[in-house]
């Protein structure tokens, strides 16, 4: 039997309820589940909580309840926000499950006899909302440098993982698996972390101290680190110890998916743990980017976090999955403001394909009694349309399994605009009135084949309006399969269609932060003055560092270079007028600014996919580079 896809997220804290950035990372991994779900692939998504540890035992202690019925409250509000936003997980496992408590005793045993684990004194600055011991250079201004809140000194006695003991082993598997930590910028940061000496991890704390968390079984004064418990959990989940035929059927995991922040517990602690109790690590350990808000990192802690529920109400699920996806690049930051996203939806959901459902399905009604019509012979027009639509279902293949969620959309994109543009250029209104029903029929057949193949490609993304679409189309509601959206004129004709209600209404911006701010605090907002531009508008730009991998003349362009530039996770064309400043050799290597969220355009016939950022007096061009070495891909803030 066919080892299943088996992706993770990290399982998430529950000392609030979650916020945009835990969505984020939970719609995308139940994006790529379903993509591969509907390519064929037998898929294990895997989601849940993590319950023990300080901090929740505070939180509890606060509101007056017991550690675990303050987790129960929080557990049944992650499930029901995953219900909301359509996560088809097919495991949800929580801590404190007794299955999970016992297979964490069983790999501490099993640490402990070999020899991998041992009691030390240590003294340490103790950071309680991270719950992180941390050195004195590691501090930054004497705070913790994860949260940047105070620490305390400690000094105790605890148990240690032998984590150096593995240093050397982790160097050589990253260096020999390129694929095992994504994105290769992330990759970098990891092996730059290796460089120097791998201290031992502390694995426990004193019960005097903490008693929340999981007794070790070879010391009962002690309960285990809440890291060390919680990453045990993407081998418990399958089944490890006691079933090892599941366990063995599913890992390794193929993917785990989390924010970058927590990329060094995933990338470094755990497959040293996992290489000591002799289980292979995982296919990839794939960080995302943050979502940021005036360039500060979304967090409760931060007091920006944007809400999902409220959202959902205002929006929609499947309108708030697509933004989500559409306007961040996975392996970087993304800005996020009320005004992108009501944009994002406007432009892309409601004017165009939510235009053309409502165009295609009103003609087809007005025309054809609401059936759909047998085409006749195709012209240039529809064959044109036809590789369109060839050309993002082969994008969305090869995107998505990459990782580029948001270009594999962009493809999906062009395709509805390109049948919108198909329809103003056939004009079937025109056809209508000439009485040309014959021609009339290929086209609005064709359009809504179009519209068959869009609901395919975007299903994943948008479940409930991509099913809606099929129902308007007269589809017979069964499971989608990637496989029929590479085929052309499929739909059935003289079927009959529903045309419905507009998919996604318009939004008006002012009346929806009126709705937004009675509920919640809106994000501030910048005051602009005559001649100045809002922040706003400037963080639409997406600037980002690339290296120059080749660069060569432009044949029969005297002024052009063409530019390969590697972005960290693509590598594009960028095509510039510097020649008279600068001979390609001198370009090579040199890290430059690139504005990355471009249309591609044709300069001299060459296509450029971005711009590259220079200043020149006329005389002299000089192009922008950055003091010191930063990996491809980083953004700019």
């Amino acid at each position: 039997m066919e080892k299943p896809f088996y992706i993770t997220t990290p399982l998430y804290y529950v000392n609030d309820n979650p916020h945009l950035g835990h969505a984020y990372t939970t719609v995308l991994a139940d994006t790529i589940a379903r993509y591969r779900r509907i390519a064929g692939e037998s898929v294990f998504l895997l989601t849940g909580t993590d319950e023990h540890g300080q901090k929740v035992a505070e939180a509890a202690s606060a509101r007056g309840l017991t550690p675990k019925q303050h987790c129960d409250i929080y557990v049944k509000n992650f499930k029901n926000f995953w219900q909301m936003l359509q996560i088809q997980y097919d495991y949800f496992i929580r801590t404190t499950d007794k299955e999970h408590i016992s297979a964490v005793k069983k790999a501490l045993q099993i640490l402990w006899e070999a020899g991998e684990i041992y009691q030390s004194e240590y003294s340490g600055w103790y950071c309680t909302p991270c719950e992180r011991f941390w050195t004195e250079k590691d501090l930054v201004g004497g705070l913790c440098p994860d949260c940047k809140r105070p620490v305390k000194e400690l000094t105790e006695k605890n148990y240690f993982f032998r984590m150096s003991k593995h240093q050397e082993w982790l160097i050589e598997h990253i260096k020999a698996n390129p694929e095992f930590i994504q994105p290769e910028s992330r990759r970098n940061e990891i092996l730059g972390f290796l460089r120097q000496p791998l201290n031992d991890l502390c694995i426990s704390r004193p019960k005097d101290r903490l008693s929340w968390g999981i007794e070790l079984p070879f010391d009962k004064d002690f309960v285990c680190y809440v890291w060390f418990d919680a990453l045990l959990n993407y081998i418990t989940a399958i089944g490890w110890p006691e079933q090892m035929g599941k366990f063995e059927y599913h890992w390794p995991a193929d993917v785990h998916l989390m924010a970058k922040d927590i990329v060094t517990t995933h990338a470094v602690y755990w497959p040293t743990m996992l290489h000591a109790l002799g289980i292979e690590p995982p296919k990839t350990v794939f960080s995302h980017g943050w979502w940021m808000v005036e360039e500060v990192k979304m967090g409760k802690s931060m007091g920006n976090a944007v809400p999902i529920s409220k959202l959902i109400d205002l929006l929609g699920c499947d309108a708030l999955r697509y933004f989500l996806i559409r306007d961040s690049v996975i392996s970087n930051d993304s800005q996020f403001s009320y005004e992108s996203m009501f944009r994002r939806i406007n432009t892309d959901l409601a004017n165009d394909l939510g235009n053309l459902a409502s165009r295609v399905l009103g003609l087809i009604q007005q025309n054809f009694e609401g059936v759909i019509p047998v085409p006749r012979a195709a012209t240039s027009e529809e064959t044109a349309l036809k590789e369109v639509a060839l050309k993002a279902a082969e994008s969305i293949r090869e995107d998505i399994w990459e990782f580029r969620l948001s270009r594999g959309l962009e493809a999906v994109n062009n395709l509805v605009c390109e049948t919108n543009r198909y329809l103003e250029r056939t004009a079937p209104w025109s056809l209508a009135k000439q009485g040309e029903y014959e021609r009339l029929a290929t086209v609005l057949y064709n359009a809504a084949e179009a519209l068959r193949v869009t609901s395919i490609l975007f299903w994943p993304v948008m479940p409930d309006s991509c099913d809606e679409i099929r129902r308007r189309l007269g589809i017979e509601k069964k499971a989608i399969e990637l496989d029929n959206a590479f085929e052309w004129g499929i739909l059935p004709s003289n079927r009959k269609i529903v045309v419905g209600q507009p998919l996604f209404p318009r939004i008006d911006e002012k009346a929806m932060m009126e709705k937004i701010e009675g509920k919640e605090p809106a994000l501030p907002e910048t005051e602009t003055t005559e001649g100045l531009i809002d922040i706003g508008h400037f963080a639409k730009i997406k600037l980002a560092l690339g290296r120059v991998l080749d660069c060569s003349n432009a044949p029969n362009a005297d002024k052009l270079l063409l530019l390969k530039v590697d972005l960290g996770t693509e590598i594009r064309q960028i095509v510039a007028g510097i020649a008279p400043w600068y001979k390609p050799e001198e370009l090579i290597g040199r890290t430059i600014v690139i504005v990355i969220n471009l249309a591609p355009a044709k300069i001299r016939g060459y296509e450029s996919q971005g711009m590259l950022l220079a200043a020149g007096t006329g005389d002299c061009v000089r192009v922008l580079t950055i003091d010191g070495e930063l990996p491809p891909g980083t953004s700019i803030r």
